[in-house]
């Protein structure tokens, strides 16, 4: 199952694609990560989406990884007595604390956390944007605000705050019930939702004690004004277009989506473009043209991932949305101007030694037109450093640890091989090789690179590369 692109894909499981046969055709259209969206799925049911995607990981001897989507904390209306009312642009509205239904002129807000953290001036957005209010008056228990955006306004709907930091953890009760679930459940990626700050990070890794990496989904302005911060202690990012483009100006988001790709190719980490991507194909086989070049933008960008939410999950073709994602990844990574185009973005290596021999090792094997570059990782870490280079040839991660593989899964250009531990450095180099021939990335007499960390096993410790000749028998025949 080796893959004809670079670029990785998500597809979110769903009523469309719920059953093992679903899932293992999504895996045979080009699926590498599958999405488990917590929001609509119970901890019974995860489990058994769980179960069936490690039985065809196993069918294919190919390590497939899981990314469980936490809720987050959400901010609702409460209700009316009618069960929606019509608001006017112009007149005046409150939000309040009393729980009476509402009518034309009040609602309760049932979060006392919203009435400590606004500002007068701030702006609330009802039901994903469609109506738009400024607070006006601000007061215990009680906000006035003017109706900018009108519309109808009903029971439930949502509220979202761009312009305030609201005192609330990322994870709230049923977030954190969830992660215990999925990390006995052994899932491979966790994604946080409601971002605001690298506390919300913190939190989760604190629960997550390494059992599975931590992606933060930049949804709000609040994160996008810390991404730094947010960066330096998530192990990935999640480009949340559908929710950026609620709270912040649409015209903005195509720019904060560069900016984050940007921003994660800098440190190494991945980075995943989402939402409407291919939207159109929940009720259409084919994709629009505007669609086609979004996705391709994301890739020429040097995007790791791209992400289908209901293409796949509730659409009514979730393989051809998979397959063609997988289409358009390859004819844009066969296009003359990727490379340069990707290699715009590269940044100067960080002064470790781990990134200047995931450097040098890119350096060489294009220099020497080498066919592959193979690590050997037991954490990830040294797989992650030679995709940071964005390197011409291939990248063959080997790993003794199945969580390794799963994770770099979502990884820009990895090909994943679970394997037992070399015995010493010689054992390293020869089974690599026969590794590249096994997996069809060299033939004999061609070369390749190795790269590692002496002594074997030791996490993040990058500090040997090896230059090889793959022999007639599949083994090293020799080394520079």
């Amino acid at each position: 199952m080796r893959r004809q692109r670079r670029t990785k894909i998500v597809a979110t499981l769903g009523p469309a694609s719920g059953d093992r046969t679903m899932i293992g055709r999504l895996f045979a259209a080009g699926a590498d990560v599958f999405r488990i969206n917590m929001s609509h799925t119970s901890h019974e049911r995860m489990r058994e989406l769980v179960t069936a995607i490690r039985s065809i990981e196993a069918e294919h001897n190919r390590p497939i990884g899981i990314l469980v989507d936490l809720q987050g904390p959400k901010l609702r209306l409460g209700t009316f007595k009618n069960d929606s009312v019509e608001i006017d642009s112009g007149q005046d509205f409150v939000f309040d604390s009393n729980p009476t239904p509402g009518d034309a002129t009040r609602v309760q807000l049932p979060h006392a956390e919203i009435f400590a953290a606004i500002a007068v001036g701030d702006v609330l957005l009802i039901d994903d944007g469609k109506l738009r209010l400024k607070a006006t008056e601000v007061g215990p228990g009680r906000i006035v605000a003017r109706v900018e955006i009108g519309g109808r306004m009903s029971n439930r709907k949502g509220v979202s705050l761009p312009d305030t930091v609201i005192p609330l953890a990322a994870l709230a009760p049923k977030d954190l019930a969830d992660l215990e679930a999925a990390l006995d459940a052994g899932i491979d990626w966790v994604a946080l939702s409601f971002i605001q700050r690298p506390e919300d990070i913190a939190e989760a890794k604190k629960v997550a004690r390494g059992r599975a990496a931590v992606m933060a989904k930049i949804e709000k302005p609040q994160a996008v004004a810390r991404l730094a911060d947010i960066l330096d202690l998530a192990d990935a990012l999640m480009v949340a277009r559908g929710d950026l483009g609620v709270e912040m100006p649409l015209e903005r988001v195509p720019g904060v989506q560069k900016d984050m790709t940007r921003a994660c190719r800098s440190a190494g980490k991945p980075v995943v473009v989402a939402t409407q991507m291919l939207e159109s194909m929940i009720a259409s086989p084919l994709p629009t043209r505007a669609e086609v070049s979004d996705v391709a933008t994301a890739i020429f960008d040097g995007a790791d991932a791209v992400m289908l939410s209901a293409e796949s999950a509730a659409g009514q073709y979730p393989v051809e949305a998979v397959a063609t994602m997988n289409r358009i990844a390859e004819q844009v990574e066969n296009d003359a101007i990727y490379l340069p185009s990707i290699h715009v973005l590269h940044t100067e290596p960080e002064a470790t030694g781990a990134d200047a021999i995931a450097a040098a090792a890119r350096q060489v094997a294009e220099t020497l037109d080498l066919n592959a570059i193979m690590c050997w990782t037991s954490s990830g870490s040294t797989g992650l450093r030679v995709a940071r280079e964005r390197p011409k040839c291939p990248i063959v991660a080997i790993s003794p640890i199945v969580g390794a593989g799963r994770k770099l899964s979502l990884v820009w250009g990895i090909h994943c091989v679970i394997a037992e531990d070399a015995r010493d450095q010689d054992d390293m180099v020869e089974r690599a090789c026969r590794l590249a021939f096994k997996e069809g990335f060299a033939k004999p007499g061609q070369r390749i690179i190795v790269v590692a960390g002496v002594p074997l096993g030791t996490p993040g410790a990058t500090n040997m590369m090896r230059i090889a000749f793959v022999g007639s028998d599949a083994g090293g025949i020799g080394s520079e």
